[in-house]
């Protein structure tokens, strides 16, 4: 019943279409021209295992012992090697004829061997000329010449409901060609803020990785990159890397093999209808700076905490997730403007941009309070006490009350006990909290039903929390 039904809805569309004038679109012609420049990667990791000891079925004094002892290798100590190949599949396009390919970074990961297998059925050892698993690109190289090469297009020009194209191995089928529609543009994914992917429909599949995604015209506009999926197939959400991204990668691997990124040296987080409110802004929009690293080309500009940043190198700064592209983008060591608003007004600061390093940053763990929490709640439901000394040195920080407990409105909110209140936010700017004392007549200053905003310390993050009043003047 499902299938006839499928097939029936099929069939009015297609009548629909052809009524109309229009025709469902043809991706034969497109699939031919294109599909030479796509090849199928295969990869070999070889797993170093620990010893084991043999699985001899025979006593030393059994005949057959001395048989297994020849063809068996073992270590000292009655131990034999134990290595494990693990194999993947993946796929590539070719972006010069003279063997550069571009794939996935996870493809070629950790592989020890690299094999390329083009349409025509040759087979190419490949060299991994770089990886970067921010981006997740990988340059890799084949020697051949005259090979057949893919041509770039314009992400930017893509639109939403436009028909696109994939050619890819999915579990290892060479060259199949799967379409769909561009879904979105600028899609932010979880762990990865320095990739505006490309949200599409087209089933990907595992082998499908690494492979271009083509607009109608047959140009590459993305590299095939991650699926969300509950089952580990598809499930009509893909994602691809926009090609200007990946080219960048690739011309910064092809020179020196590794990718330098631009860095501030803050922490954001996204500018919420609340915050807004709270930081006089007309409307949310911009990266609001939670935190600055001491020392940092952001600290030494002169940037703060609750600063508003708008625009960078004169680029808007639409949603937080714009800033790390934009920044990341910049050459490391040169200067740009960032506009940003600061207590009621728009200021531009210069900064000379640092550049991203691969340490990894300290965690912090605030540790609770013994003291007993107080029997009444603040305005906004929440019971504090002021830190310990031991507590300031573990966190690194000057003052601010620790969270004991969270009652009435508070307990609607993104708080939790054990957070650590760093400052109070509003119109003027960020006050820094240092006594309970302290907060609770800046709490007093505000009308019932109001929010306000407060910068928050948890772990070795930062960030702002919006609460609504309980009861004030």
């Amino acid at each position: 019943m499902n299938r006839l039904m499928v097939l029936a809805f099929a069939l009015l569309f297609s009548a629909l279409a052809m009524a109309e004038g229009r025709s469902l679109p043809d991706f034969s012609e497109l699939a031919e021209r294109q599909g030479p420049a796509v090849v199928n990667i295969s990869t070999t990791q070889v797993i170093r295992g620990q010893a084991q000891m043999a699985p001899f079925p025979f006593d030393e004094s059994d005949p057959a012992f001395e048989f297994f002892k020849r063809f068996i290798p073992r270590l000292p100590g009655g131990l034999v090697p134990r290595d494990l190949e693990n194999k993947s599949l993946g796929s590539g396009f070719i972006t010069s004829g003279d063997g550069y390919i571009l794939t996935n970074a996870h493809v070629v990961d950790g592989a020890d061997e690299v094999t390329v297998r083009l349409t025509d059925k040759r087979e190419f050892k490949a060299k991994i000329i770089g990886t970067d698993r921010r981006t997740d690109v990988a340059l890799i190289k084949i020697e051949a010449t005259g090979l057949p090469v893919v041509k770039l297009g314009d992400p930017a020009q893509l639109k939403v409901g436009e028909w696109v194209v994939a050619i890819g191995s999915p579990f290892g089928f060479d060259n199949s060609v799967t379409a769909g529609i561009v879904s979105a543009k600028g899609r932010s994914l979880p762990q990865e803020s320095y990739v505006p992917f490309i949200q599409t429909d087209v089933a990907i599949n595992p082998g499908n990785s690494g492979g271009p995604l083509f607009n109608m015209r047959g140009e590459v506009v993305g590299i095939n990159s991650q699926i969300y999926s509950r089952s580990g197939g598809y499930m009509g959400l893909s994602f691809a890397i926009p090609i200007d991204v990946a080219m960048e990668i690739q011309n910064q691997l092809r020179a020196s093999g590794k990718v330098s990124r631009g860095r501030l040296g803050v922490v954001i987080q996204e500018v919420s209808k609340e915050l807004a409110e709270s930081l006089g802004l007309s409307k949310p929009l911009g990266a609001v700076v939670t935190s600055v690293e001491k020392g940092s080309p952001a600290d030494k500009a002169g940037i703060e905490a609750g600063d508003v940043i708008l625009k960078f190198d004169g680029k808007a700064i639409a949603n937080s997730a714009d800033l790390p592209r934009i920044v990341s983008a910049t050459k490391p060591g040169s200067r740009s403007v960032t506009q940003l608003w600061r207590k009621g007004t728009i200021k531009e600061i210069s900064v000379i941009v640092g550049e991203v390093s691969d340490e990894k940053p300290t965690t912090l763990k605030p540790q609770r309070s013994s003291k007993a929490p107080e029997k009444i709640a603040n305005p906004i439901g929440l019971v504090v006490s002021e830190l310990t000394n031991e507590q300031k040195r573990e966190l690194r920080i000057n003052s601010g009350l620790l969270i004991e407990a969270i009652r009435g409105s508070g307990q609607r909110s993104d708080l939790r006990a054990g957070d650590v209140i760093i400052a109070l936010i509003n119109k003027g700017g960020a006050t820094e909290i240092k006594t309970v004392d302290q907060f609770n007549k800046l709490l007093a200053q505000f009308d019932k039903g109001n929010n306000v905003t407060l910068l928050i310390r948890r772990g070795d993050m930062q960030t702002f929390i919006t609460v609504k009043v309980l009861n004030g003047n």
